[in-house]
């Protein structure tokens, strides 16, 4: 299946797809899987300013579009992040050097923020590979699911997380879970960092809500990540899965010290451009998740173009850094043409740093990876998942970038 693209701008391009697919029925809409029922749209364009100037410089997109963008973002969709707090503390509280047969040094690590009189603790599962005595490249997981993903005794394996495989490629491979600084619940999701670090935010159209309150904690980490003589600072890389996928892309966007950013079937709100109307709409994702945005996302719900950014811009936030996302064939509801197309619109951010890009126009093949090029990109067969067909292209694409091969 092809991909036909016509270029309404310079770096804007509008998808016009071959195949028709059938729609259906959820929260009582109707959610489009037809190619030939997309609405025509156009892009907010990337590289044009406010005042309506071109972006044909590193320095101008730096110096003006890029705060531009990010302050779009935070005022419409996530919400403003605090950048201050009272203080940071690290508190190891387990530590095993011969972990994983004597493969891996185990740090666990209490990362605790005060502000204000009050606290919270994001803990942090930190694995180092022992057969390398420099400073190590670590990936970093914003952990959505069970805790056990990320089991450090190694009791429970999974795929999501595999820490072995990752560890033997001569990575190191850290892991906080999202319940730690925001419940990702709609009744609780203010328990933790909003209402005991941050409560004015609860109040305010733009304040950040529960991706915001991920991203923090992601920050936050790499804080401490810092500090550890164990990983190298400059090769930090933040991973995500669907909805903590959309958390890597925007901590990525915010904290530029995070070296490389992976966004796996991130959909609606993450890499997918909005303004398809394909799967999952911002409509949608207000109904069952509005507790991740701020209040002022839900203007745009049955109103994709009022708003003033897409996602293409998000993901042009991390040039020039190497950026990675990922797709699955069975996972029509994140829609994979509309995110691998944001990829495309975001190349010319990259252009502007003439990096390598290798990313072709049209959707690569099934099981094809793309590593060798500033932006990585594969479409695999399967379901919406984070596994480790995913995992195992990441770090391909990694040892590239990070010239650890």
């Amino acid at each position: 299946m092809k991909i036909h693209l016509s270029i309404v701008c310079a770096g804007l391009l509008v998808c016009h797809a071959a195949t028709a697919q059938k729609q259906d029925r959820f929260m009582g809409e109707t959610v489009n899987y037809d190619e030939d029922s997309v609405p025509p749209y156009v892009l907010p364009p990337l590289l044009k300013t406010l005042k309506g100037k071109t972006v044909s410089n590193t320095t101008t997109w730096e110096k003006v579009r890029r705060p531009e963008i990010i302050h779009l973002f935070e005022e419409n969709v996530y919400g403003y992040t605090p950048s201050a707090f009272d203080s940071i503390r690290y508190r190891v509280t387990n530590d095993e050097p011969a972990a994983m047969t004597g493969r891996a040094h185990l740090k666990e690590v209490a990362v605790s923020v005060w502000n204000r009189g009050k606290s919270v603790t994001i803990n942090l599962v930190l694995f180092t590979p022992n057969k390398q005595s420099r400073p190590a490249p670590v990936f970093l997981l914003i952990n959505n699911r069970g805790k056990r993903n990320t089991d450090p005794t190694r009791a429970v394996k999974s795929e999501f997380w595999p820490a072995e495989m990752v560890i033997d490629s001569g990575f190191a491979i850290a892991a906080f879970h999202v319940s730690d600084v925001a419940p990702d619940n709609k009744t609780n999701y203010q328990q933790g960092v909003l209402d005991q670090l941050f409560p004015e935010q609860l109040g305010r159209a733009d304040g950040m809500k529960a991706i915001g309150a991920w991203a923090w904690a992601a920050s936050r980490v790499m804080d401490y990540l810092q500090t550890d003589p164990a990983i190298n600072p400059k090769q930090v890389a933040i991973v995500g899965h669907s909805r903590g996928g959309k958390t890597s892309l925007w901590a990525g966007a915010q904290d530029q010290r995070f070296a490389m950013v992976v966004s796996s079937c991130s959909g609606s709100s993450g890499a997918s451009l909005a303004r398809r109307q394909y799967g999952e709409t911002i409509s949608l994702i207000n109904k069952q998740f509005g507790y991740w945005f701020n209040d002022n996302y839900k203007k745009y719900s049955h109103n994709e173009a009022a708003l003033p950014v897409d996602q293409h811009m998000l993901l042009a936030l991390i040039a020039p850094r190497p950026l990675y996302t990922t797709n699955a064939v069975e996972d029509r509801w994140a829609d994979p043409r509309g995110s691998y197309l944001s990829v495309v619109n975001a190349l010319p951010a990259y252009q502007l740093y003439d990096k390598k890009l290798t990313l072709p126009l049209e959707m690569p093949a099934t099981n094809k990876p793309v590593w060798k090029s500033a932006i990585g990109y594969h479409y695999r067969e399967g379901k919406h998942d984070l596994n480790l067909y995913d995992w195992t292209e990441v770090v391909r694409f990694a040892q590239i970038q990070f010239k650890t091969k």
